[in-house]
This record gives C-alpha cells, sequence and structure tokens, in this order.
C-alpha cells in the first residue's frame, strides 16, 4: 500500500469536508436554548405540552367570542398583532401561539408534519379554553392545519377563516434537494435559514416600505437551537399535507367558512384560489386589492371588519 498516497487522500478529504462545514459553523446563528432560564425571564405566557413548551398569548374579555390563530410556515405569532388587536377592541377574546419550531415555542426532535400541529391546538384550547367553541383563522401553511383540525373536531368550530391558504399538493421534486440527507441540512444551515427566509420576508407584502423592522424581527427567532432543524422537517413533510383534500372534506362539515387573498400574492396563484373554490362552493370570498401574501397585516383596516362582520352571520 502507497502510504504517501493514502495520506494525501485522507488530506484532501479532510479539507474537503472542512470546506464543507466551515460555512455551516460559522453561519450558525443557534446559539442559545430556550430554557426555563429564557421563559422565565420573558413577560410572555407559556404553558406545557405533550411535545413541549409552547408560546402564547390569550388576550381580551373573558366573556367575548373566541377566536383561535394559526400562523402559516415560518413567522410566528406575532404575524397577528394587527389582527389581534383589530378583534380585543370589538370585544373578543383572541388566543395566538407560535407553532412548535417557530418563535419562542420548544424545538422538539419529532416530525413535523400536520398531525403534529392540529395535535399542538388540540391540546392547547383544551387547556387554555377547555370546552369552549370557537372561530377559526389560518394564514397560509396555518390554513390547511386549521381546517385538518376542523376536520377531526368540526363541533367545537364555529366558523373557520382561510387567509393566503396553501391549496396545491407538495411534491417531491418541489422540494429537491432539501429532501436528500445531509444535503438537505447542508442547504439548510448555510443558505435557506442564514440568508433566503429573512431576505424573503419582504416579498409577502405588496409594499414592505411601509414595514420597516420586519425582517429584523424575523431574525430574532433564529438564535434559538432547533430552528434548522423544525423548517427542515417541515419541508420534508409538505408532501405528506394534501390541502385540497382537506378542504374538500371541510365542505362535507357544512361549517361556515370565510376565504380572504391579496390580489399581489406571489405565494399563492390566482388558480389555486379558484381551485379551491371548485371544492368549497358556498365559501365567502374577499380579495383585498394592493396586497400580497399577508393581507392581514397589510391592510387590517379591511381584513378586520371583514372578519368581524363573519363572525357575526353565525353568532
Amino acid at each position: 500500500m502507497n502510504t504517501k498516497h493514502l495520506l494525501r487522500t485522507f488530506i484532501i478529504f479532510d479539507l474537503i469536508i472542512l470546506i464543507l462545514l466551515l460555512p455551516f459553523l460559522l453561519l450558525n446563528k443557534e446559539k442559545m436554548e430556550i430554557n426555563d432560564t429564557v421563559r422565565s425571564m420573558s413577560d410572555e405566557d407559556f404553558i406545557e405540552l405533550s411535545e413541549g413548551y409552547v408560546h402564547y398569548e390569550l388576550a381580551g374579555p373573558a366573556d367575548g367570542e373566541l377566536v383561535v390563530l394559526v400562523h402559516g410556515f415560518s413567522v410566528p405569532g406575532y404575524i397577528w398583532d394587527s389582527t389581534t388587536l383589530g378583534l380585543v377592541d370589538q370585544g373578543y377574546r383572541v388566543l395566538r401561539f407560535d407553532l412548535y419550531g417557530r418563535g419562542l415555542s420548544d424545538r422538539p426532535k419529532v416530525e413535523y408534519d400536520l398531525d403534529l400541529f392540529v395535535q399542538q391546538i388540540g391540546e392547547l384550547t383544551e387547556k387554555i379554553v377547555p370546552n369552549e367553541v370557537f372561530h377559526l383563522v389560518g394564514l397560509s401553511m396555518g390554513a390547511p392545519i386549521a381546517t385538518s383540525f376542523a376536520n377531526d373536531k368540526p363541533e367545537i368550530v364555529k366558523t373557520i377563516t382561510l387567509i393566503a391558504p396553501e391549496v396545491l399538493a407538495v411534491k417531491e421534486a418541489d422540494i429537491f434537494p432539501m429532501n436528500v440527507p445531509l444535503l438537505g441540512e447542508w442547504i439548510v444551515g448555510v443558505y435557506l435559514v442564514p440568508f433566503h427566509l429573512p431576505q424573503s420576508q419582504l416579498d409577502d407584502f405588496y409594499r414592505p416600505e411601509k414595514f420597516p423592522g420586519w425582517e429584523e424581527r424575523y431574525l430574532q427567532q433564529l438564535e434559538y437551537k432547533g430552528f434548522k432543524y423544525a423548517i427542515l422537517s417541515t419541508i420534508r413533510n409538505l408532501v405528506k399535507m394534501e390541502p385540497l383534500v382537506e378542504y374538500e372534506e371541510l365542505n362535507s362539515h357544512g361549517i361556515p367558512s370565510l376565504l380572504i387573498w391579496g390580489t399581489e400574492d406571489k405565494s399563492v396563484s390566482y388558480e389555486a384560489i379558484v381551485k379551491l373554490m371548485e371544492v368549497i362552493p358556498e365559501i365567502e370570498t374577499l380579495f383585498v386589492d394592493e396586497t400580497g401574501h399577508i393581507p392581514n397585516v397589510e391592510k387590517p383596516e379591511i381584513v378586520n371588519p371583514a372578519l368581524i362582520q363573519f363572525f357575526e352571520t353565525v353568532e
């Protein structure tokens, strides 16, 4: 055996590994754990569920109609700030929270799939607002999550509102190469989480210049360990989510439904929205001009009154 050749091979291999790992390590912002110390230093509310602690807020009068808000893929519960303020101001009680892996909620080492998030809603509402019926609102990926929950427990969902809902199924080819072991982890660590996700936050807006500091606020959750894992696991499990199947089942339950969509949405196409309306023919619709993927943030003066008017039709 040629010892020099073998040694040179090992050195080259080690250098390749170092080159691959160096950006992964240098760009890793996850320096902190979400633990009892972090939670005790915060003024926020937390509750322990089966998969860990969940960060939540319950606001509004105790006797108000209850509304539960479910956020989307990666932006946590602060995306509902203006919605919460508007509903509470009109006497509603609002429960919002961070999905596992986001915001200040724990990042358990589990599969981040539809079942996990539906279970999270169920456990949270059972502990915080037991035996109550409520209006359910889901945004983006939160729409099929909320719909799946409503399909499981239609007896406690008074109405459901789908804002900029994910509609079309994701295929393996759509997430390639994120579904390749090790390569997906590397891409998430050196590109997707440190660069793409923060920089793409403003793409959700029609007029991003009106929302200074939005990207910086998003960056805060990247400091806690487990965010990259949660994001990658969610991406890999998107292929198991079939939104149209969930919406079709929702239609069979007859739960009053409202669709809200921004006409400048770059994430959810009009063609996708048409497919949703075909499987829920009786769904009420509100198209909001000059808004992108988060019309509840860009035009709360339109979305909030529409929500309240819709809720009042079944009170």
